[in-house]
């Protein structure tokens, strides 16, 4: 079980920071980098979208959210946040995405889907407070999806 788990973590940080699937997007902010991009589930592995529950579909959406505390001379720490995020299209209709954490190999993330439609360009609004401060960080993305 551990090797799968190590396994599906990895695929998906790979396929998560992969350059072709969408460009890595961070906010820094006091000491902490917030990490996030969002993707269409469809391009998910199965094997992937299985072990974290994920449906995949072209009309569904993953948004992942990592908050890393700033350490010097290292490429930092990984740390548990309340993570809350909405997405606004462009006819401002807000969504709130629900997200969960999940904890592996040492890494902490935060995912949720949500709907898409063909065309669509979202404008995702995080606001995350990490566990040891009380100042939420504001973190804005924008992504457009295109349904094949």
């Amino acid at each position: 079980m551990q090797v799968r788990i190590s396994t599906i973590s990895t695929i998906l940080f790979l396929l998560l920071t992969s350059p072709l699937a969408v460009a890595e997007n961070s906010t820094r902010f006091n000491g902490y980098t917030i990490h996030h991009n969002a993707i269409p589930t469809a391009i998910l592995s199965p094997e992937v979208a299985r072990g974290y529950q994920i449906v995949r579909s072209k009309y569904r959406g993953l948004l992942n959210v990592s908050v890393i505390k700033d350490v010097p001379g290292t490429t930092g720490q990984p740390v548990t946040a309340k993570v809350t995020a909405y997405a606004l299209n462009l006819i401002g209709r807000r969504q709130g995405i629900e997200l969960r954490e999940i904890r592996e190999s040492g890494a902490i993330y935060y995912i949720g889907d949500f709907p898409i439609v063909d065309r669509e360009s979202l404008k995702f609004i995080l606001e995350v407070t990490p566990e040891d401060t009380n100042r939420q960080i504001e973190a804005t993305l924008t992504q457009d999806f295109y349904i094949d």
